[in-house]
């Protein structure tokens, strides 16, 4: 009886702690017709990268170099920010779900950003835009996030993210 009664036990308390119905986990695929990726639910925010490999496009192109007397982190990343690149010449675009961005590294007093920005400064992007960067950091920029994303906005929407990079 102990035999039985233990592991239904478990599978009752760990099935406690999670929705059957959610289906998302390891290997699932998905019902027809349900979104698989972020990108496919209307409305969300999410920005992929194009069919190329945007760290080895990132490295062809020239990293901008600033000098800043600003000496606050924040504001350093700032400067960064608004002097990422907004042209095929000097960033990679990234196609988002309801506008482009791009993507360049930015040295700034020696410090090296990742910084993902809008065209302009009065385009504004959902606030999760910079925290989806800031997990992909590695994928986007092919180096490590060696802190935390800043953002130049206000608290739900922002024009641009920086995050410092360690690309050693």
């Amino acid at each position: 009886m102990k035999k039985i009664l233990l592991p239904a036990i478990a599978v009752l308390t760990l099935s406690a702690c999670e929705d059957p119905w959610n289906r998302q986990g390891v290997g699932f695929t998905g019902i027809d017709g349900e979104p698989r990726t972020v990108s496919e639910v209307k409305g969300a925010v999410a920005f992929t990268p194009p069919a190329t490999n945007v760290p080895a496009e990132l490295a062809q192109l020239p990293t901008v170099q600033v000098q800043t007397d600003q000496a606050e982190f924040d504001k350093i990343a700032g400067v960064a920010i608004d002097n990422g690149g907004r042209t095929a010449d000097t960033a990679v675009q990234l196609v988002g779900s309801s506008t482009d961005l791009f993507l360049s590294t930015v040295n700034v007093n020696g410090t090296l950003f990742g910084v993902v920005r809008t065209a302009n400064n009065s385009t504004k992007v959902d606030n999760s835009v910079g925290a989806a960067f800031g997990r992909e950091t590695e994928r986007f920029t092919g180096c490590l996030a060696a802190g935390d994303v800043y953002r130049k906005g206000n608290s739900s929407r922002s024009s641009g993210f920086a995050v410092p990079l360690n690309c050693s």
